[in-house]
């Protein structure tokens, strides 16, 4: 009796339990959820810390859910929705009184997760919301919630879709400088082209203004792996311009962000505010790439291929790469140009014009009567970032006195040190290489240049002078200087080390020679009866630079007709030339003026010459010498030539020492 009493009690107790879960289903269901507001309210205005109000219709169904499998189908899953709902601002806030209003809010919940502290949310629907987000220059803000000494929850939250329709997204930044309005609509089904929702945007960044306007898909899965979900965007800051089109998948993580970027803009340098990225200045600019982007738990990896462009008339191409990092991100890649115009350079070290300068933005700075740069480097930025990017100019267009065809640039930057090992360009059928060291971390700048120049083909460096067309002979020659500056010209104007050239066994004009030496007859004779070319038995130069004057050591040019030696400064610092030429001929002259030449002046406005007071003293001398005796008169005019000759080995051993830099000058 006893063994027929326990199935019977099991099913008792089975019917009971079924009974009692029927009941607290009619009693949820009947039950008016409007009285629980206030304590739901009371419960979420302490977990937050701000005044919390659901102040509509509170209404909770019971579905069953569609997507679960087995037993789980059975288990039905709470849809709640709550209208007219406010989240108060933080009490210092000036956006008004509320962080957050919502028209309605709809969700599912997944009850089961609940058994491991897990709130999943498959879907939360939010009609008509408005944010006003604001952030002090302190870097307080007031969408941190929490209540003053709450420990942190155990639990967790898992939302896997949202959907969103007419919202207002505002958001006033101190610290990025940023006041900005987002509107959200859905789309008409017969212009969403496959997106549900269009936004538009205005406002200003740094105090420029902003506006955009874009489309997204109408349901943001955020757990969804395989689905992406489509993007596209255009916004305008200023002068510059960003245009994206493309998908992302899991966008919780930003697991896989694969666009079309388009970038243009008045110079490179400008997208550092927006970007981040440490960019030089650069004429108007253009470009179009792939970019695929992608976050982990060291950070994140961004590359921008096979990107094509602009910057101002020079075609560019390439692929970047930035890696976020400690204790700096990192920017690496290769960028080349296959024709590539020198004036689009010319930014870089702020040698562009007045006007090019106002074109980026920049102040117009450079003096009327200055050649050397005067804009300063911007070093705020190079702590930011490290970088190591190649860059290549295949071709060169210039002005057809400047005999460069190609460039090639390693550009590192690491811990505000930037440099450039190497710097080569491709001059006059050579090369000209340097190493350029920047250090940033020190106001003013601290540099170091090493340079070097290896066969440089004399009548390749002058095309436009006729006399230097068919002379022989290759230039080379260093230098090593150390200066102290925030600008081009600053560093020179401090520069401290040695400057040396050479030339050796080669031809040079016999006109230009005869010129330089003021030998009339000779000049017209070559003129009637032709140039030819005179062995040039060597060339050295040797200047000591100290607090940016360069002082002759030794400059000559020695030849089996004549000697010419070179005295004087160079004062880079104000831009002044200072120097004497004096020829002296080793044979015989007929009508030589025989006489010093100066140059003198600027480097805007040089001036070149004769000493005209030694010239009208042998003028003066024929005109008397002719009164007395008419022959006589050619004495004075005759240049007799002298048994001096250059030794040429030690001003080429001299000359091909390596140079030495200076001390780290102080600034001026």
């Amino acid at each position: 009796m006893k063994s027929s009493m326990f199935p019977r009690a099991v099913g008792w107790g089975l019917l009971l339990l079924s009974v009692l879960v029927a009941l607290c289903i009619a009693v949820a269901l009947s039950f008016d959820w409007n009285r629980a507001r206030p304590w739901i309210n009371q419960r979420v205005s302490e977990a937050t810390g701000r005044p919390f109000a659901i102040r509509g219709d509170l209404v909770l169904q019971w579905n069953s859910p569609e997507a679960e499998t087995g037993w789980r189908r059975w288990v039905p899953w709470p849809r709640l929705s709550a209208q007219d709902i406010t989240l108060g601002n933080a009490d210092w806030g000036k956006t008004g009184p509320h962080l957050a209003e919502i028209r309605q809010l709809t969700f599912s919940l997944n009850p089961l997760p609940l058994l491991n502290h897990t709130i999943r949310i498959p879907t939360l629907e939010l009609a008509g919301p408005v944010l006003s987000l604001e952030r002090t220059a302190d870097g307080k803000n007031n969408w941190t919630l929490a209540a003053g000494g709450a420990e942190p929850s155990s639990w967790k939250l898992d939302l896997q879709r949202l959907v969103l329709s007419h919202g207002t997204v505002k958001l006033a930044d101190a610290t990025e400088k940023l006041d900005l309005k987002v509107d959200i609509d859905s789309l008409p089904k017969e212009s969403a082209e496959g997106y549900g929702i269009g936004w538009k945007l205005s406002g200003t960044f740094r105090k420029t203004p902003l506006q955009g306007s874009g489309k997204a898909g109408a349901v943001l899965s955020l757990r969804q792996d395989t689905k992406p979900y489509p993007l596209q965007a255009g916004v305008q800051i200023g002068a510059t311009r960003i245009d994206i089109a493309g998908t992302l998948t899991k966008p919780d993580a930003l697991a896989a962000l694969d666009l079309r970027l388009k970038l243009s803009g008045a110079s490179m340098a400008h997208l550092y505010p927006i970007t981040g990225i440490t960019l030089p200045n650069t004429p108007p600019f253009s470009t179009e790439g792939h970019l695929i982007g992608k976050l982990d738990k060291a950070g994140g990896r961004w590359l921008y291929e096979d990107f094509k462009g602009r910057v101002g008339a020079s075609d560019i191409a390439g692929t970047l790469e930035y890696i976020s990092q400690q204790p700096r991100p990192l920017l690496r890649g290769q960028v080349q140009s296959n024709q590539l115009r020198l004036e689009d350079l010319a930014p870089l070290i702020g040698a562009d014009s007045n006007t090019s300068k106002a074109r980026r933005g920049a102040a117009a700075v450079q003096p009327a009567g200055k050649v050397l740069p005067v804009e300063k480097f911007d070093t705020a930025s190079w702590g930011s970032i490290d970088a190591d990017v190649k860059f290549a100019g295949r071709k060169i267009f210039h002005a057809k006195d400047l005999p460069i065809d190609s460039l090639v640039a390693d550009l590192h930057l690491k811990d505000s040190v930037l440099s450039l090992t190497p710097l080569s360009f491709g001059v006059a059928g050579g090369t000209l290489a340097a190493t350029v060291r920047l250090d940033g971390r020190q106001d003013p700048i601290r540099a170091n240049l090493q340079l070097s120049a290896r066969r440089l083909k004399i009548k390749e460096l002058f095309p436009t002078l006729d006399t230097m067309r068919a002379s022989l002979g290759e230039v080379g020659g260093d230098a090593a200087l150390s200066a102290s500056g925030n600008s081009v010209a600053a560093l020179l104007g401090t520069s401290n080390g040695e400057v040396k050239a050479l030339v050796s066994k080669g031809t040079i004009s016999k006109f230009l020679l005869e010129a330089m030496g003021l030998n009339i007859g000779s000049v017209v004779a070559t003129q009637l009866f032709g140039d030819r070319q005179v062995q040039l038995n060597c060339l050295a130069s040797d200047f000591k630079v100290t607090q940016g004057v360069m002082q002759t050591r030794s400059f000559v040019l020695d030849t089996d007709e004549s000697v010419v030696n070179v005295s004087g400064l160079i004062d880079l610092s104000k831009e002044q030339l200072a120097l004497e030429i004096q020829p002296r001929n080793k044979a015989l002259r007929v009508l030589s003026l025989r006489s010093p030449l100066y140059v003198k002046g600027t480097f805007k406005n040089p001036d070149v010459g004769v000493d005209k007071g030694a010239v009208a003293l042998k003028l003066g001398s024929a005109i008397a010498l002719g009164a007395v005796a008419p022959a006589a008169a050619l004495l004075p005019l005759l240049n007799m030539g002298s048994q001096e000759f250059a030794e040429c080995a030690p001003l080429e051993a001299a000359a091909r020492q390596k140079p030495q830099a200076g001390k780290q000058p102080k600034a001026r």
